[in-house]
C-alpha cells in the first residue's frame, strides 16, 4: 500500500451504515441490531465518525452522550462521551487511523455536548488497543469481571477532556 495515503475522518451518514456495520462484523465479536446504529446515528451524528482511505470506508467510532457520577471525582456529575465501539480493518491498522478518529470525536465531544469526560471498556487482552488509549491520555479506572459475551474481563478507561 503507499505509504502516501490520503485518511478522510468525517461523521458518518446514513449511507455508510452498512459499510460500518461489516467492518463490526469483520472487526469485533461484538455486534448490534441495525436499529442500534440508526439511533445513535440519528442522536449523536456529530460524534459517530468514519474513517475513508482512496474513498472506502476502513474505520469508525460510534460514541454516545452520557451524563453521571464523574470518574475522578465521585461527588461531581458530569456530561461524558462513551466510545462505544471502535474498530478498523485488519489492513489498515497501525497507521494511525483509530488515532485519527479518536481525537476527532475527543475533540467534537468538548466542542459539541461540553462533556468532560470521555470512557470506554476494552478487552484485557487487547494490548495494542490499551497502549493507543493510554497514550491519548486515558487512564484505566477500574477492571470488569467478564464485561464481554464470553466472559473475558474489560477494563473501563477515562480521560478528562477539560
Amino acid at each position: 500500500m503507499n505509504s502516501a495515503m490520503h485518511i478522510r475522518i468525517r461523521p458518518a451518514s446514513e449511507k455508510d451504515i452498512d459499510y460500518v456495520i461489516a467492518i463490526n462484523i469483520e472487526c469485533l465479536p461484538e455486534h448490534y441490531p441495525l436499529s442500534f446504529w440508526l439511533e445513535h446515528l440519528n442522536k449523536y451524528g456529530d460524534v459517530f465518525y468514519v474513517a475513508e482511505v482512496d474513498d472506502s470506508i476502513v474505520g469508525y467510532v460510534l460514541t454516545r452522550i452520557e451524563e453521571g457520577e464523574s470518574f475522578f471525582d465521585p461527588n461531581k456529575k458530569v456530561k461524558k462521551g462513551h466510545i462505544v465501539s471502535i474498530a478498523v480493518r485488519e489492513g489498515f491498522r497501525r497507521r494511525g487511523i483509530a488515532t485519527y478518529l479518536l481525537s476527532a470525536v475527543l475533540g467534537a465531544l468538548g466542542y459539541s455536548y461540553d462533556a468532560s469526560e470521555a470512557y470506554l471498556e476494552v478487552r484485557v487482552s487487547n494490548a495494542p488497543a490499551i497502549k493507543l488509549y493510554e497514550k491519548l491520555g486515558f487512564v484505566i479506572i477500574k477492571r470488569l469481571e467478564e464485561y464481554y459475551l464470553d466472559g473475558e474481563d474489560a477494563y473501563l478507561m477515562a480521560k478528562k477532556l477539560k
